[in-house]
């Protein structure tokens, strides 16, 4: 039962470069937004320790100072930022009901969903803990490739996001070892034939990752030929996962349309969802690029969004 009941014009779930840019754009509007953070405040960047491509930081910056800039300059323009989970969300009523920690009840004029996605990551104790340590594990290669130039580097996943990572990689590092699972990759073939002919992209069919080594940063990898039980250890600087991304959408499931890997659907060229005066953002509405800049794009976006209804509905 909810203790509190509260109207907002403009909720945003989730912070990250999307949610924190639609509140800055929703604020200057004066659509009064209320965003709540999520359980992790910022989002992926806040795992992230050098940050070199976003605009405007010639020198690159941290994730988490980013994402603190960010969310100072929301709250400079009137933006409450409030921490908080939301659990629960009846986007078809009017207005719009979400429930926060299971215990707080906003309703909500227009709601921006940027809930983000969280990377797959293989579970081993060193991989986390040396993930956590930003000692060179990373599901981004694109993020941060850059940092491992000229460096060996090892990736695992098979299918088209670690095809195109591995080619990314294999244009910055010496050497790239590509640990596939199967006998086989579940990549399309042009991706595959693109791995295949590029000369300092070593695959290593039939194999698992045992574990990464290092203390502060990876120092190697030791991978396991599920064929034949033999180990081998991999002389590398860098372990990239890339066996894929989970939006965080479950809460909206059978209100929102989203595909089969559950990211939101939105009308092209636009935030709009399935559903008017509701709108997705950043990584949870985006299985291509996930890139911080492209989030903070599409986070204006639904801010822009979101005045217009509100104009048009005769609510703002």
């Amino acid at each position: 039962m909810s203790n509190t009941t509260e109207h907002v014009t403009c909720l945003i779930i989730g912070s990250g470069p999307a949610g924190y840019t639609a509140a800055i754009y929703a604020a200057r509007a004066d659509l009064k937004p209320v965003l709540y953070t999520g359980l992790t405040p910022g989002g992926q960047l806040t795992e992230t320790t050098e940050v070199d491509n976003f605009p405007g930081y010639p020198k690159g910056i941290t994730g988490p100072i980013l994402m603190e800039d960010l969310k100072a300059q929301a709250e400079r323009f009137g933006t409450q930022v409030r921490f908080g989970m939301v659990t629960k969300a009846d986007l078809k009523s009017n207005p719009k009901k979400v429930w926060v920690d299971e215990t707080i009840e906003l309703t909500a004029d227009t709601v921006i969903i940027s809930t983000g996605a969280s990377a797959k990551w293989l579970g081993l104790e060193n991989e986390n803990r040396l993930r956590m340590n930003a000692g060179g594990v990373s599901a981004c290669a694109v993020c941060d490739g850059f940092f491992f130039k000229g460096q060996d580097v090892a990736i695992v996943g098979a299918g088209d996001t670690a095809a195109e990572e591995a080619t990314y990689l294999s244009k910055l590092c010496k050497k790239v070892y590509m640990i596939v699972r199967r006998g086989e990759m579940r990549a399309s073939k042009a991706m595959q034939h693109r791995v295949k002919n590029t000369a300092n992209i070593e695959i290593l069919w039939n194999s698992e990752t045992k574990d990464v080594l290092g203390k502060e940063a990876v120092e190697g990898v030791i991978v396991k030929n599920v064929q034949t039980n033999e180990e081998r250890e991999l002389n590398v600087t860098g372990f990239f996962v890339a066996i894929g991304h989970k939006p965080n959408t479950d809460i909206f499931k059978g209100q929102l349309e989203m595909d089969d890997l559950g990211y939101l659907h939105v009308q092209p060229g636009s935030s709009k969802t399935n559903i008017e005066g509701v709108f997705a953002v950043g990584d949870c509405a985006d299985r291509t690029y996930r890139q911080a800049v492209t989030a903070a794009g599409t986070g204006c976006m639904g801010a822009l969004d979101a005045e217009r209804y509100l104009s048009t509905a005769g609510i703002h």
